[in-house]
């Protein structure tokens, strides 16, 4: 089979596409050929070297979308989607023509998903979720979103799906013209200050605000309601910022961390499962469609998320 694969870290120049045997199986595990595997930002930083805890050399790639080909013979046939922390990092990931799976680890792809819709979902909504359920997001919860790619987005809808009122803060004036035109409160982020950029919908205050850029940390207190919950799941690359303590804990406020790589491929079967069952309903809004890249250019989709892409990319033809 086709797969990306390094066996150093410390550079994308080690990653490579190379021809990698069918993958064996254990009792209790699904083999899945892949149809589209998402690629993340921690992907990326995994080739890159950022987790010690991955073991070498590794087939990279945590989201994903295909048919079950081997195992349970209940399952044979299944078209489903999945995520985890195992993968790309202790386990060979999806960026491959097949992917070992925990069979409880993967949900069957709704009616209405596509296959690279599914690709696209797993991180980012895992994160999402995890972020609007620990900062008790509610309807009515006033809730800002900071930033504009596949988190941002997720958390978005996820946000109304659970009946927050939203607002959503981004750098370009493309996106800011996006989202209005799609009927959102939007801040055009500048540099100033984000109270007086609040929409008046919001109450010059939030009850949650959800910074997945990393840059707006400080800022997202200083509009925080009183008990308001600041969310983050990025930083800057020193790893440090300056944060107005005074401020935070006036305001009775709290400051919560969210890593997706806490959550195996079960953890994250059994909230794909509730979001399957949001979309099959309609009452969770589909995703947009991702952008296609061929599994040859899988390296060169690689370094345009090194180089800040903000489109969501999927890999396809690892199994053709």
């Amino acid at each position: 089979m086709k797969a990306l694969q390094f066996d150093r870290t410390g550079s994308l120049d080690n990653l490579r596409l190379v021809e990698l045997p069918v993958p064996d199986l254990r009792p209790g595990q699904v083999l899945v050929r892949v149809t589209a595997a998402g690629i993340n930002p921690s992907d990326v930083k995994n080739v890159l070297g950022r987790f010690a805890y991955t073991t070498l050399p590794r087939v990279p790639g945590r989201d994903f979308a295909g048919e079950i080909v081997a195992g349970s013979p209940s399952r044979l046939g299944q078209h489903v989607f999945g995520s985890g922390k195992e993968l790309g990092f202790t386990a060979d990931g999806s960026h491959a023509g097949f992917v070992v799976v925990a069979e409880d680890g993967v949900v069957a792809i709704p009616e209405g998903l596509s296959a690279l819709q599914a690709a696209s979902l797993g991180v980012p909504y895992v994160t999402a979720w995890d972020g609007l359920e620990r900062a008790d997001t509610t309807p009515g919860t006033r809730v800002l979103i900071i930033g504009a790619g596949a988190v941002g987005r997720a958390a978005l809808a996820l946000a109304q799906w659970r009946g927050a009122e939203t607002a959503v803060a981004v750098r370009r004036a493309a996106q800011a013209e996006e989202f209005a035109a799609a009927g959102h409160n939007v801040i055009l982020l500048d540099g100033g200050a984000l109270r007086e950029a609040l929409p008046a919908a919001l109450g010059g205050a939030v009850d949650v605000v959800f910074d997945t850029t990393g840059a707006w940390t400080a800022n997202g207190i200083e509009v925080l309601a009183p008990f308001g919950r600041l969310v983050i799941i990025a930083a800057p690359s020193r790893g440090k910022v300056e944060l107005p303590t005074l401020s935070l804990y006036r305001r009775g406020g709290s400051l919560i961390g969210i890593n997706s790589l806490l959550y195996d491929s079960r953890t994250c079967a059994q909230l794909l499962e509730r979001l399957a069952q949001g979309f099959a309903s309609g009452g969770l809004s589909l995703p947009g469609q991702p952008v296609e890249w061929a599994a040859e250019d899988g390296v060169a989709a690689y370094r345009a998320l090194e180089h800040g892409s903000s489109q969501k990319i999927v890999l396809t033809g690892f199994a053709a």
